[in-house]
């Protein structure tokens, strides 16, 4: 198993203001706009560098979405910024509408995804967007797993034309992945070749398979894991060409069991290799107030879970 360290922990939402900022630096048609959530999103640099560039909308999600919409006509590239449930769930008609349908170049930047949401309890923590925003036509769908990656995938999703969707969160999680990375959109990342099982994880759990392959080497177990940061376009070849070698998957997500990147991979392999496949989701629930921690453990979604399918997928090959 391949050793990952880390210096530092930071959240993955600063990795996206720190993008953010050095893109206003580099792109002048780049435009922030916010729904009264400046501080959360870590917005506030490139509102202090940039203010001629950047719009506070108020407590008008919809609103916001409509004018960053209207503001691709114009040739800018419009990053919207709030929490993940208010920019999906509240918005998703002004979404389907104004900017998929026509394929506006609108970067939606959700922040707070998930149940590390933590106190802020069940109406906040959503954890039904991955599958929302999938289902759009048009719409690319990234979901990164440290501060590094976030802050290259807010520099590459500029560059991109077209819709986006961009997930992260809260919490401060190891920074483990390269600080020079280039961030290719629909490109998997391999973390470790193994033989015995294809683990492939999204976001906040990438480091929690990172830890699951740790504690399943000392089982005997060779983990192949893969770091799947675009769920839509999906990476098949990688998908395909991994589980060809295993012949058993195991999908991690912080995300509804129903939707998210396990029913993706599902639908790839029933069309192409049905096999033996084991879901570390949430069971169809929704979330409540607790730390991140304590949420991670009650819904499952921590190493000790990823083990626990594992070894269940095995034994079905």
């Amino acid at each position: 198993m391949k050793k990952y360290t880390f210096t530092e922990k930071l959240d993955t939402r600063s990795g996206f203001g720190a993008g953010l900022t050095e893109l206003g630096k580099k792109n002048p048609n780049v435009v922030g706009l916010c729904a009264d959530l400046i501080g959360s999103l870590k917005m506030g640099d490139f509102q202090k560098e940039f203010p001629d560039r950047f719009f506070q909308v108020g407590i008008a999600e919809a609103n916001m979405i409509g004018l960053a919409a209207g503001m691709t006509i114009g040739g800018k590239i419009p990053f919207t910024g709030t929490f993940a449930n208010f920019s999906t769930g509240r918005v998703y008609d002004q979404i389907r509408q104004s900017i998929a349908y026509s394929g506006k170049n609108v970067k939606i930047c959700a922040s707070h995804s998930g149940v590390t949401l933590g106190e802020d309890g069940a109406t906040h923590q959503i954890l039904e967007d991955i599958g929302m925003m999938k289902m759009l036509p048009h719409m690319t769908v990234i979901n990164t797993c440290d501060y590094n990656q976030t802050k290259a995938a807010t520099l590459a999703i500029a560059d991109h034309h077209g819709p986006v969707y961009l997930r992260f969160g809260r919490p401060v999680l190891p920074n483990f992945t390269p600080k020079d990375q280039k961030f290719e959109i629909g490109k998997a990342v391999m973390l470790n070749e193994g033989k015995d099982v294809s683990i492939f994880a999204t976001g906040h759990l990438v480091w929690e398979a990172i830890l699951a392959g740790e504690m399943l080497e000392t089982k005997g177990i060779d983990a192949e894991i893969i770091n799947i940061h675009t769920i839509k376009p999906l990476d098949e070849q990688a998908i395909l060409k991994s589980v060809a070698k295993t012949k058993c998957v195991v999908s991690a997500e912080e995300h509804q069991i129903n939707g998210g990147l396990g029913d993706s991979i599902a639908s790839l392999l029933a069309r192409n290799t049905p096999l033996p496949m084991e879901m570390v989701a949430v069971k169809d629930s929704f979330g409540e107030s607790g730390t991140p921690d304590e949420l991670m453990k009650k819904y499952g979604l921590k190493a000790e879970n990823i083990v626990e399918a594992v070894l269940k997928v095995i034994k079905r090959v």
